[in-house]
């Protein structure tokens, strides 16, 4: 198990058998006032507000029990309405990363499509492992007036709902259809959100009669309960068995994902890898594992990695895993560890996790077990070749980021605008130590990942396990809820600006100073880079009008982005240079209120260099030779994938 059983402290002397008469709505309301976690020592609130749009599903039960808390008990359970149902659980989610996983938010819809909406929302979030609790509305328990609006009608079956569709992407899904459920439900939910392991969307649905339908309750369902958040330790033949490897490891590399994060298991981490001279390469998740300067960081490992980092995993003997799930940017497809006799130790609080690639699995808390493994190889220590090595890695991939940063794009392309790598230089190199970067889509991850330097461990917010086009504004706002006092700056082109900007207006209203880079290169950069790759000539990534049935050969559309910025009400400062981009930043980061930065790039500006590869299949057949091409080099580079088995 890796969280136990909550403590109930009675805040009451009334009798066990006391009971007290609320609506579904207002029990739930209350019992979540009363959770908390805690970790070696330290308690939080567990579920600590809720974002919601309300309808006929909800308004009646969650709306109700929320405006009577609000009135009751000020500042208890915090309501904030959002614009979006998505936008809301991408807040959630924003927030509750940033807390560590040990602190989330509520977010609560009504029937049919304010539901649905959610379930992008909640694929993100337990993909990316974090936990966000939803409370979406649903069908009449009692069927008496059905159909009823928005209601999913099937011929096989009167017990489907569109809510159904959460169940794959949550890791708790329940439907309490009488209010006597509610208890076994809230418990269960609360089980899974302070589950290291395996926590992600938890789905409560919700139907719209039983919202607002009165019980009695025990009292002691609303006791105070405090989930503990254990430190899973390894097992100790494991430790052992993954000191023995280790022992033998003439270039061993550590792959820091995000359970370093998750398990505050910055500082044992950096600790070893200066103790035993191990290079420590990090996923997207993973950034900023060790700070900034530190002489075994190579920075990003994988196809969106550094030549650092990608050179020393290529030639690893034994890889150390520590909290990353593997996934193919991480792996260069299964392709950049090719020595080939490569092992694996996975250090990994989830089981799922720790076996992958036939890894010596060492399951538990990342902190923890790191510790454990240092304790039992006191010892050992890469020789002064491997270190000269890594430090001469280091020192060209220095140079070459250098150079990048200091290249004029603006004056040799035909465009005239600057780079999006100038612009990300310019954010690394403004941003204070605490300042938190957010971004999740297009072509700036894989800049970000390979290029910014990470001031403290928090400063990266990056969600790649999705990769959701529009997660940025809104996890901005998640952040801004869970650390006012730290500057936010939501990096987001114009394609995940057009899919999901809702949240800016969420975050004037409640007056949460957000700072917005937006960079307009007139289209998708990321996918019409991949799509060129593969010899599909970058067809349908353009923003243009469709000129004789193509529609990346008609001109620009008259859209304005910066006026659509402040029509939603922030300031908007537009930059056409590096040095106004510089200027305009300050600005921004020195403004009172939500302030964005509108700067036009050019979208075939070039990157920089990380020397691995990602698996996207190629046409197997063509009559256009870009494809054909395209195919030659597919089957050239997927040969060096390996099944790690």
């Amino acid at each position: 198990m890796t969280s136990t059983p909550a403590t109930s402290v009675p805040e009451s002397s009334e009798a066990a058998t006391s009971t007290v008469r609320l609506t579904v709505g207002q029990a739930i309301v209350r019992f979540l006032g009363a959770q908390h976690t805690v970790r070696d020592g330290v308690e939080h609130r567990l579920v600590e507000g809720f974002f919601g749009i309300f309808g006929h599903g909800n308004v009646a039960g969650l709306g109700q029990a929320l405006l009577q808390s609000d009135l009751n008990d000020p500042g208890r359970m915090p309501y904030w309405l959002a614009r979006n149902e998505q936008g809301a659980v991408h807040a959630a989610t924003g927030f509750a990363r940033h807390r560590g996983r040990l602190s989330t938010l509520a977010v609560t819809t009504s029937i049919g499509p304010g539901a649905t909406n959610m379930i992008t929302g909640a694929a993100l979030a337990t993909i990316n492992r974090i936990p966000v609790l939803l409370f979406p509305a649903d069908v009449f328990a009692t069927r008496n007036p059905d159909p009823v609006l928005q209601q999913l009608e099937r011929s096989d079956a009167q017990d489907v709902t569109v809510n159904d569709a959460f169940r794959p992407v949550s890791v708790f899904f329940d439907r309490v259809w009488r209010p006597e459920q509610l208890p076994a439900a809230l418990l269960g939910a609360m089980r899974a959100l302070t589950d290291p392991a395996q926590t992600g969307a938890v789905t409560i649905a919700l139907p719209q009669d039983v919202q607002p339908e009165a019980h009695d309750w025990p009292v002691e369902f609303f006791d105070k309960r405090v989930w503990r958040v254990m430190r899973q330790g390894a097992d100790a033949a494991s430790v052992d068995d993954a000191a023995a490897l280790l022992a033998s490891a003439k270039r061993p590399f550590i792959v820091a994902g995000g359970g370093v994060h998750y398990s505050e298991a910055e500082g044992v981490l950096a600790g070893l890898a200066t103790r035993w001279g191990i290079p420590v390469g990090q996923s997207q998740a993973g950034k900023g594992a060790l700070p900034s300067g530190h002489p075994f960081d190579v920075g990003g490992v994988g196809a969106t990695g550094t030549t650092a980092a990608n050179a020393l995993a290529a030639a690893a003997d034994v890889v150390i895993g520590v909290g990353t799930r593997y996934s193919d940017f991480t792996t260069a497809s299964r392709s950049i560890f090719a020595n080939p006799d490569v092992r694996f130790i996975n250090l990994n609080v989830a089981q799922l996790d720790a076996v992958k690639f036939a890894g010596l699995a060492v399951t538990g808390d990342a902190r923890t077990t790191l510790a454990a493994l240092g304790d039992a190889l006191p010892n050992y220590a890469t020789d002064a070749a491997y270190r000269a090595e890594i430090d001469a890695l280091r020192d060209e991939w220095a140079g070459h980021r250098a150079e990048v940063f200091a290249s004029d794009w603006q004056a040799r392309g035909e465009t005239g605008r600057t780079s999006q790598v100038e612009l990300i230089g310019i954010l690394n190199e403004t941003l204070g130590e605490h300042d938190v970067i957010v971004n999740a889509a297009g072509s700036a991850p894989g800049d970000l990942h390979k290029l910014w330097e990470p001031g403290s461990a928090k400063q990266y917010h990056v969600e790649y396990g999705f990769s959701t086009m529009g997660y940025e504004i809104a996890g901005a706002l998640g952040i801004k809820l869970a650390e006012p006092g730290v500057q936010v700056v939501a990096l987001v082109g114009d394609g995940s600006y057009l899919m999901l900007a809702q949240e800016l207006v969420t975050a004037i209203a409640e007056g949460l100073k957000l700072v917005i880079v937006l960079i307009d290169n007139e289209g998708f950069a990321s996918i019409g880079n991949l799509s060129e790759s593969v010899g599909s000539q970058r067809f349908g990534t353009r923003y243009r009008y469709n000129d004789a049935g193509s529609p990346s050969a008609g001109g620009m559309l008259p859209v304005d982005l910066a006026a659509n910025l402040e029509s939603l009400g922030a300031k908007v400062l537009r930059a056409s240079s590096p040095e106004e981009f510089r200027s305009a930043l300050k600005a921004a980061l020195a403004a009172e209120t939500t302030t964005a930065v509108y700067v036009q790039t050019d979208p075939l500006a070039p990157g920089s260099v990380g020397g691995a590869w990602w698996d996207v299949p190629v046409a197997e057949v063509s009559e256009l030779e870009s494809t054909q091409a395209a195919r030659r080099d597919y089957e050239r580079d997927r040969r060096a994938q390996r099944p790690y088995l």
